[in-house]
């Protein structure tokens, strides 16, 4: 196990730590204040690029695949390393650290090499956000319930941090505003919902190694998942009108979002798509013949032991005269 793995301050992007201390026990909305200012001139600067676990979103893949101008199996290969999101079998990636210091490999004395591209757990630093209802809820009748989301914020304040000593004063609002996180939110949230509807299943419910592969490309790799809905027979089997085909040929963040309307219907059986009628009678004909044939086998079965059985009686009836 590396040291990053060891480091007590091991941090996730769903703003759980092995150090809960640190988390200020006090609920904020986004009108609270926050006295807070991280720059160069701060002591500490940089010092909370090292020993952390960053959790990549599909989200922060893509912005920093584009930043760095190469494809997402080399960025993985290079940059990452696997990890299990959020206590569950789904799989995912983190930033993998340099070997010779632990840091991330993005960070120099001077600051961030991809700083407007950082990862989002980078940008809710020192604001965390507890959200109770990122799995979904359902009614009586299965349908997802939008009911409003509950959510507060909390700081968490380590001991190497001196950005609290600074005189800079916002809300959480601002702050949030200042670090993009609002737009990261809007496109982590569907993805995160996966990921917590996951979690509410427990450990008694396991994916399969099909549907892991599946929610890895999809996550990972849209260059992938692309060539798997154009290249397959995807378009032969879902519903999908023009407009949506247009857009997810040549947008990758349209491809990002319509990925995880893809993972919801395949993973948790949510009426993100629709397949077409063609497939479903042809389904429901290939189990009806299946149905038909097992049928069969159990009557020829059958006949089989009567006559086998009216065979040892009338065995038995010869030997007993």
């Amino acid at each position: 196990m590396s040291n990053a793995e060891n480091d007590s301050k091991v941090k996730t992007i769903f703003g759980k730590e092995k150090n809960p201390s640190s988390i200020e026990p006090k609920k904020l909305t986004l009108d609270s204040p926050l006295k807070f200012r991280c720059h160069p001139g701060v002591r500490c600067f940089t010092a909370c690029c090292g020993g952390i676990k960053i959790v990549l979103t599909p989200y922060d893949i893509l912005r920093l695949t584009k930043r760095l101008d190469i494809p997402a199996h080399e960025f993985l290969h290079v940059y990452t390393q696997p990890t299990y999101l959020e206590k569950t079998d789904m799989p995912g990636v983190m930033i993998k650290l340099r070997e010779e210091d632990n840091k991330c490999p993005f960070v120099t004395p001077e600051g961030c090499t991809v700083y407007t591209d950082r990862p989002t757990a980078c940008r809710y630093y020192p604001v965390g956000m507890a959200d109770f209802h990122e799995g979904g809820s359902r009614d009586a009748d299965g349908k997802e319930v939008q009911s409003a989301e509950e959510k507060f914020f909390f700081t968490v304040r380590e001991e190497h941090c001196k950005g609290f000593e600074e005189d800079k004063e916002w809300t959480i609002r601002e702050w949030r505003a200042d670090q993009g996180v609002d737009v990261r939110d809007e496109m982590n949230k569907e993805w995160l919902r996966l990921v917590m509807r996951r979690k509410s299943y427990g450990l008694q419910a396991t994916l399969s190694e099909p549907a892991k592969r599946m929610f890895f490309m999809a996550s990972t790799d849209l260059a992938t998942f692309r060539k798997f809905i154009f290249e397959s027979s995807f378009l032969e089997t879902y519903e999908l009108d023009q407009e949506t085909i247009d857009k997810i040929r040549e947008d990758d963040v349209e491809l990002m979002l319509f990925s995880f309307k893809y993972l919801a219907a395949t993973l948790f059986g949510a009426q993100a798509l629709k397949i077409k009628e063609d497939k479903i009678k042809a389904k429901v004909a290939q189990i009806k013949e299946r149905q038909d044939e097992a049928v069969q086998q159990s009557v020829k079965e059958y006949e089989e032991l009567k006559a086998e059985t009216a065979k040892q009686k009338a065995a038995t009836g010869i030997k007993k005269q």
